[in-house]
């Protein structure tokens, strides 16, 4: 058929369906009545699936072709390991629920056609999935098992409820306890379950590294970079050229010093910083990628496909090869670089007055740590004040410009989460030896401000210039969901104000934060004001950014690791260079949308993954402690129990049968878990002595009971943790070592 007859008879059956004395029917039933001829109804049932496709007509799991109703929807499916789901609606704040009976075999990420009942279920919005229209993954990583003619597979991923059937043939040779990774052939239904076959043995489920590797395929995270970028790579100078140099502002006489992490390697961005009366000049200095990284090579195509670097527990997934992200690219000490400055004139009270944004050549004097720079200015370290001299004023210089920024941004309703993140310390063969809370000083503090600072002043540059862009949105948050936080936070006493139209402005939810700081619930209160947000992501229009409480902003700063930052940076160039033509507006205009949406989509895979992890090894770490008992305060009710998270971030859960000496039952109005007939209660930041009962390490789920009485006054944690925590100490000092003497071997 030709393009001109499909529309013609596209038109005609739907015209055909359209009428009000059309009842379903099958395409053969539709052949007969329409009296096409046998060697045209295979393109009638072409045509019926192209008009299903652009969602004109709905087929059922029957074959039956129906008008859509008015109350057909289109979104994504989510399961949940019980059963049931929910479906997203792009545009609509609010989720559909689907029972379990009435999912239609639907699996996680599939996208489905919905039928939204008419009659509300109390406030919560009901659907049934009517048609699945594609699937989202036919590929799974699990756990193998073999039966005497056929085996299974269990997925890794929990929401994946039903086990895959894999034929002899299909098993590759895979033994009981191999994780594999296995392509879906047969997705089943309701009444048998999804068929397979295992394309790759990843390895035994005990062997060292495989449970990384598994999470890694898993979340298709790439591995391997194609031959083409390594010829690239390969093409790319070690230092850079005088001719490279040319042209570009000279910053290598200013004091010019990075501060990351100890074991950071991708050293991305440098500071100066100097102060005439009360006026600061602070430069921020950004490793120039885009110079080595161009447009549609293939390093770029890779590096969008990446999307970013990905930061397991023992390795990083690198948006860019090593050559760059640790060499060029990288800012080290003593080297001269290409970089893209954001320069800025500050006054006493934090406002930038002036500001240049300025292709660059800089050299870093120092390369310094957290650590250190909290050792010279906080505790006044006398020998590493001695080591770092000459620096001295200018670090004192940024804890006093850093902190009113701090302040400035505080004043306006930026909002603050301090959450205690996990360090998870390995063994050489991934086995954990140690789970502590990292510790976050000051010295990151300032680092965020002046970040914070360039990436808004190029955000608003931008904007002004009216070019295309890409910007750092998160969006206001809905006025439900802040609705039913004002009334839960109410059962704690607290408030907060909504504004005109309902709308709530940044500095409530900061001011909640703050009133709750200190209290038993501020966990809570913290996670729940979290959720009740939306999603930061990247977008082409600049409509700002709730949390920090900024009309203006973008991600400038992180171009080795992210590519929105690389994006722009290209743009910042070509039109520092005057290069910005019609035609490379209109290109720019072009790709910049596909480009926001897939690097929000792959920051969230990268995101799932790198908690997915942390969640095994910290599941991992407790299976030695089983029996142990440990002093942890109650985290979370629930009406299945109470979550109790340990000083090292780690978070089990007391199931509510597992309560001892009465029958209790969740009291939600208190957030509390209550004691029918004693009336006892069990209450949010409580403090609580558990005993590890289980760990199990394919849900990656660690389950408490309540310490006897009599040991909870006998045992004390530092008694049972000493001897473990003077090994991990040890295993970590000859790590240090070795790492040390690689890094050695490597130079």
């Amino acid at each position: 058929m030709t393009r001109e007859e499909t529309e013609a008879k596209k038109k005609l059956v739907y015209d055909f369906i359209s009428e009000k004395e059309y009842v379903p029917m099958s395409v053969k039933e539709m052949a007969m009545v329409l009296q096409v001829p046998a060697a045209e109804k295979k393109d009638l049932r072409r045509v019926i699936e192209a008009l299903a496709e652009e969602g004109k007509l709905h087929l059922t799991q029957k074959g039956k072709v129906q008008p859509l109703a008015d109350n057909l929807l289109q979104g994504r499916y989510m399961a949940t390991q019980k059963g049931f789901g929910f479906v997203r609606i792009e545009g609509e704040a609010e989720d559909y629920f689907i029972p379990a009976h009435r999912t239609l075999n639907a699996m996680d990420g599939d996208t489905v056609r919905i039928a939204v009942d008419k009659k509300q279920h109390g406030k919560r919005k009901e659907a049934e999935v009517v048609s699945i229209l594609e699937r989202g993954n036919a590929i799974l990583v699990g756990t193998y098992s073999s039966n005497k003619s056929f085996g299974f597979v269990v997925a890794d991923n929990h929401k994946f409820t039903k086990d895959i059937y894999i034929a002899k043939a299909e098993t590759k040779g895979a033994i009981t306890g191999h994780k594999v990774v296995v392509e879906i052939t047969d997705f089943g239904s309701e009444d048998h379950n999804p068929e397979g076959r295992i394309i790759e043995i990843i390895g035994h489920i005990n062997d060292p590294g495989v449970d990384i590797l598994s999470v890694i395929k898993a979340y298709g995270l790439p591995e391997e970079y194609p031959d083409a970028v390594m010829d690239q790579v390969e093409s790319i100078p070690e230092e850079v050229s005088e001719e490279d140099k040319a042209g570009r502002t000279d910053y290598r006489d200013l004091q010019t010093v990075t501060i990351d992490g100890e074991d950071a390697k991708d050293l991305d961005d440098a500071i100066t910083l100097t102060k005439e009366g009360e006026v600061y000049q602070l430069g921020v200095h950004i490793a120039d990628v885009s110079q080595y990284v161009t447009e549609d090579s293939p390093l770029d195509k890779e590096a969008l496909k990446r999307g970013t670097s990905v930061y397991l527990v023992d390795r990083v997934i690198p948006m860019l090869p090593h050559k760059l992200s640790n060499g060029i690219c990288s800012l080290n000490q003593g080297t001269d670089r290409l970089a893209l400055s954001c320069m800025m004139t500050i006054n006493a009270k934090g406002e930038i007055v002036e500001h240049r944004i300025e292709e660059s050549v800089i050299r870093v004097d120092r390369r310094m740590s957290y650590t250190s720079v909290n050792q010279i200015v906080e505790l006044q370290d006398p020998e590493v004040r001695a080591e770092y001299r000459e620096l001295i004023p200018m670090f004192e210089l940024m804890y006093e410009l850093a902190a009113i920024l701090r302040k400035r941004r505080e004043k306006r309703g930026s909002i603050d989460f301090d959450f205690p993140e996990s360090k998870i310390l390995l063994d050489p063969h991934g086995k954990p030896l140690d789970v502590m809370e990292y510790e976050r000083n000051n010295a990151h503090r300032i680092i965020e401000e002046f970040m914070l600072a360039a990436n808004q002043t190029v955000a608003e540059e931008y904007f002004w210039q009216e070019l295309p862009f890409v910007y750092r949105v998160h969006e206001t948050p809905d006025s439900e969901k802040i609705q039913q936080l004002g009334i839960f936070i109410n059962n704690f006493g607290y408030t907060i104000k909504m504004g005109a139209e309902d709308e709530i402005h940044p500095k409530e939810i900061q001011k909640l934060v703050a009133k709750a700081a200190g209290t038993p619930e501020e966990g809570l209160i913290s996670r729940l004001a979290l959720r009740s947000m939306k999603q930061a992501k990247y977008m082409t229009e600049c409509e700002g950014h709730f949390g920090l409480a900024m009309k203006y902003y973008c991600h400038f700063t992180s171009p080795i690791r992210r590519y929105p930052d690389l994006q722009i940076h290209r743009i910042i160039k070509e039109n520092l260079q005057g290069q910005l033509s019609e035609k490379r507006v209109a290109h720019y205009q072009k790709i910049l949308p596909d480009v926001t949406v897939q690097s929000s989509l792959l920051e969230r895979r990268a995101d799932d993954a790198e908690r997915e992890v942390e969640k095994m090894k910290k599941a991992e770490y407790m299976e030695q402690f089983v029996g142990d008992s440990f002093d942890g305060v109650i985290s979370g009710v629930t009406t299945w129990g109470m979550y109790v998270e340990l000083p090292n971030t780690i978070e089990g859960m007391i199931r509510v049968a597992d309560i001892p000496g009465d029958y209790y039952y969740f009291a939600e109005e208190k957030y509390q878990m209550v004691g029918e007939h004693t009336g006892k209660t069990f209450n949010l930041g409580e403090a609580i002595r558990v005993t590890v009962s289980a760990v199990d390490r394919i849900t990656n789920s660690i389950d408490f009971v309540i310490a006897d009485a009599d040991e909870q006054q006998t045992v004390e944690v530092d008694s049972v943790l000493e001897e473990k925590q003077r090994k991990a100490e040890e295993a970590f000092a000859k790590l240090v070592a070795d790492r040390k003497q690689e890094d050695s071997n490597e130079k």
